[in-house]
């Protein structure tokens, strides 16, 4: 009987122990998986600052290009009549395509990190081009 009741006790320790052992496991992955959680959100929300933060900046150059234009505008009542058409074709260009840059930033949803770095890298490219061509036909404009 000291025998059975010895062998049940130690049966016994032996399961509670296992079970705080798998307790403490299960704890433990508990809070790894909320650390994790923590640093996924905090990763989300670094992303979508950074994308609010690159939208008030473009925001600016295109508002840049809109004064440019209307600029632009002014200076071509100034030159001669042959000049004119061609620089206002060149300018109503230019107008659709910053209008075009602002709608597709204006619409542009925060879709993941790698589809934005590629977005970004691409309207970059595109923004830089726009303003290549804002100041080549500033240039020309005044002959």
């Amino acid at each position: 009987m000291k025998k059975s009741i010895l062998t049940i006790a130690v049966i016994t320790s032996t399961l509670l122990m296992s079970c705080g052992t798998k307790a403490e496991k299960v704890e433990n992955a508990e809070v790894k998986v909320a650390e994790a959680n923590q640093d996924l959100n905090k990763a989300n929300e670094d992303y979508l600052i950074e994308v609010e933060a690159y939208k008030k900046e473009t925001a600016q150059k295109i508002a840049a290009n809109e004064q440019s234009i209307a600029d632009l505008k002014l200076r071509v009542e100034k030159e001669k009549k042959e000049a004119k058409a061609d620089y206002k074709k060149r300018i109503a260009e230019l107008e659709q395509k910053n209008n075009d840059m602002k709608k597709t930033m204006n619409d542009y949803k925060a879709d993941g990190k790698e589809k934005w770095e590629s977005f970004k890298t691409e309207f970059n490219h595109d923004m830089a081009e726009l303003g290549k061509a804002f100041k080549d036909l500033g240039t020309n404009n005044v002959k």
